[in-house]
């Protein structure tokens, strides 16, 4: 009886994705989809200045922290991105993400235009950026509005700086406009999918290749 086949792996370096989207877009949508469809991709764990909303976890959703305790982070440098949004500080843990990509995990990023071009600045090669789109404007406002998270004066601030975020679109990698959610999770999975197999990302391939020269 022949051996049962076991697929080729080679050792790789993990990567970063970024979604990034006007508030409303979905993308906070697309990320829990794509962690519940992937194990080897996980949720960057940013750290905020904001209050809890109803349901959130401290340590899952966001590690809450008061604005000395943030300040402290940037000041020695633990943040590889941080932004003020909407009144409130958001900023990423150097740390786990290191530690994760270094065991070849990927690591998943909802993050604004400000972060993602901070990521790029310092670790461009380990980046992979979507912006989501809206399908329309209208539509962005009933989604806003359906969600019942906001005030009426939140939803029109929200709305007023959403055109200033599509104006960045141009520094993404990729971009999807999430008219269908199951369209645009599939779309988003195969760039995660191209971008796991980019050359310099597997780091064994060099002793994989030279184990089939020798013809082993």
């Amino acid at each position: 009886m022949s051996e049962p086949h076991r697929p080729v792996e080679t050792a790789r370096k993990g990567l970063m994705l970024v979604l990034s989207s006007p508030s409303g877009a979905g993308k906070t949508t697309i990320s829990r989809r794509l962690l519940e469809a992937d194990d080897n991709l996980v949720m960057s764990i940013s750290v905020t200045t904001r209050p809890k909303r109803p349901g959130e976890v401290d340590g899952v959703d966001y590690h809450f922290i008061d604005p000395v305790s943030f300040n402290l982070m940037v000041n020695r440098q633990e943040l590889l991105e941080h932004a003020k949004v909407f009144d409130h500080y958001y900023g990423t843990p150097k740390g786990p993400v290191f530690d994760y990509l270094a065991q070849g995990r990927d690591v998943l990023f909802d993050i604004d235009w400000q972060g993602t071009q901070q990521l790029a600045q310092g670790a461009r090669d380990d980046v992979a950026s979507v912006f989501i789109l809206p399908p329309s404007m209208a539509e962005l406002r009933r989604r806003l509005e359906r969600r019942a998270q906001d005030s009426a004066a939140v939803v029109a601030k929200r709305m007023s700086k959403a055109a200033e975020e599509i104006s960045h679109w141009a520094e993404y990698d990729y971009i999807v406009v999430n008219d269908d959610s199951d369209r645009c999770l599939e779309d988003i999975y195969a760039v995660l999918r191209a971008e796991r197999i980019r050359r310099q990302r597997q780091t064994g391939l060099l002793d994989f290749v030279k184990m089939l020269r020798e013809g082993r």
